[in-house]
C-alpha cells in the first residue's frame, strides 16, 4: 500500500511504500479519521483526506460503503464538470479503507514531520 503524506507547513508530499503488517492497521478506518504514523516517526499523526482503489477509482466521502458504486456526481471528488449545471454518473470506491485500497493520501496534523523529510532523501540516495 502506498501513503502520501502532506506536509501543510512545508508544503511537501512524501511518497512512502507501507508493508503489509502496517497497512493493515488502515483497513477499517474512514475518511476523515485521524490515524496513528507512530511507526514511520514516533508522535506523528494525522488524518485520512483520500485515496484510490487497485484499477484507480477515487475514494468518494458521499458513499459509506466499502464496494464501489455509481453516484451522480455535479463535481468534487472523481468529476470536473466543464459546463454549468452539468452532472455525469460515475463510478468511485467507498468511504471506508479495505484490502483493495492500494493508495491512501494523509495529512499531517500533529508531531515533527522533519523525520519524513529525513528518509525520503534516503531513499532518493539510494537510487
Amino acid at each position: 500500500m502506498k501513503l502520501n503524506i502532506a506536509d501543510p507547513k512545508k508544503a511537501k508530499t512524501y511518497s512512502i511504500e507501507a508493508d503489509e503488517k502496517n497497512s493493515l492497521y488502515f483497513v477499517g478506518k474512514k475518511l476523515k479519521d485521524e490515524v496513528d504514523l507512530s511507526f514511520i516517526a514516533a508522535g506523528l499523526k494525522g488524518v485520512i483526506t483520500g485515496g484510490s482503489d487497485k484499477d484507480g477509482f477515487p475514494m468518494h466521502g458521499a458513499l459509506d460503503s466499502e464496494n464501489r458504486k455509481k453516484l451522480l456526481l455535479s463535481g468534487g471528488v472523481g468529476f470536473k464538470p466543464t459546463r454549468k449545471g452539468e452532472r455525469r454518473r460515475k463510478r468511485v470506491a467507498g468511504r471506508i479503507i479495505t484490502t483493495h485500497i492500494q493508495q491512501i493520501n494523509i495529512k499531517v496534523t500533529a508531531g515533527d514531520s522533519a523525520v519524513l523529510e529525513e528518509k525520503h532523501t534516503k531513499k532518493d540516495e539510494k537510487k
